[in-house]
C-alpha cells in the first residue's frame, strides 16, 4: 500500500477503467499460457517449462485478485492471499518432485519443443509488460503486476538456455537446474505469501473498503 493511502480516494480499478481492462488482458493470457506451458512440459518431459508455467499461475493469481478483492475488507485479501501461496507452494512442490522423478530416471527432454514454446512464452510475457509499462509508475498493485511480468521475460530467457544446454549437451541436466532454481525461488515466494496472509487473518477485521490514491496516469 503507497504512503498516500487515505480513506476517501477510489482504488485503481474503479478509479482506471483502461488499467483493469489490460488486467483482464494480461490474465487471459496467462491462463493461457499456463496451460500450454504445462501441457507442453508433460510431452516435452520438460520440468524447466512446467516450472516456468509456475510464473504464469502466479500471475494469473495476482490479476485476479488485482480484480476481485482490491479495496475489499484486509480480511479478504488476505484470505485469497492465503489461497494464492497455498497454490503456488503446492505446484512448486510438484514441480520439485518432478524434478527428483526426471533426475532418477535420467529424462532428455524435447529441446526442440522447449525452445518452441520458450519462445511463444517469452513473446506472451513480452506482450504482457508493454500493455503493463504505461502503469510501472502508479500505485503500488500497479507496479507490483508489471515487475513481476517483467521478471518473466528473465525466466523465459533461463527456459531458452536450457533448452539450448539440453541440444547441447544431450543430457537433462540444464532442464533440471533450471526448473530447481524456478520451483525453489516460487516455493520461497508462496511461503512468504501464505506468512503474510496469516498475520494479516490475525489483525482485527477493518470495516469497508480500504481505497487507495491513484497517481495521475502518465502517457
Amino acid at each position: 500500500m503507497s504512503a498516500s493511502c487515505c480513506h476517501h480516494h477510489h482504488d485503481p480499478q474503479r478509479g482506471n477503467p483502461a488499467f483493469k481492462r489490460v488486467l483482464w488482458i494480461v490474465l487471459g493470457v496467462n491462463a493461457v499460457m499456463f496451460l500450454v506451458e504445462v501441457g507442453a512440459g508433460v510431452a516435452a518431459r520438460s520440468a524447466s517449462l512446467q516450472a516456468d508455467a509456475l510464473d504464469f499461475l502466479g500471475d494469473a493469481g495476482n490479476y485476479i485478485i488485482a480484480l476481485a478483492v482490491v479495496g475489499m475488507a484486509l480480511r479478504y485479501r488476505a484470505m485469497a492471499a492465503l489461497a494464492k501461496g497455498l497454490t503456488m507452494g503446492a505446484f512448486g512442490l510438484w514441480v520439485i518432485g518432478t524434478v527428483v522423478w526426471h533426475a532418477l530416471m535420467g529424462t532428455v527432454p524435447a529441446p526442440i519443443t522447449m525452445g518452441v514454446i520458450g519462445v511463444v512464452a517469452l513473446i506472451a510475457n513480452a506482450a504482457c509488460a508493454a500493455l503493463l509499462y504505461a502503469y510501472r509508475e502508479g500505485d503500488a498493485n500497479m507496479q507490483s503486476v508489471w515487475i513481476c511480468s517483467r521478471n518473466d521475460v528473465l525466466g523465459n530467457f533461463a527456459v531458452l538456455l536450457a533448452a539450448l544446454g539440453v541440444f547441447g549437451t544431450g543430457t537433462g541436466w540444464p532442464d533440471l537446474i533450471v526448473a530447481t532454481i524456478m520451483a525453489t525461488l516460487a516455493v520461497q515466494g508462496a511461503w512468504i505469501v501464505i506468512q503474510r496472509a496469516r498475520d494479516e487473518l490475525r489483525l482485527p477485521d477493518l470495516s469497508g473498503p480500504q481505497d487507495i490514491r491513484v497517481p495521475a496516469h502518465r502517457a
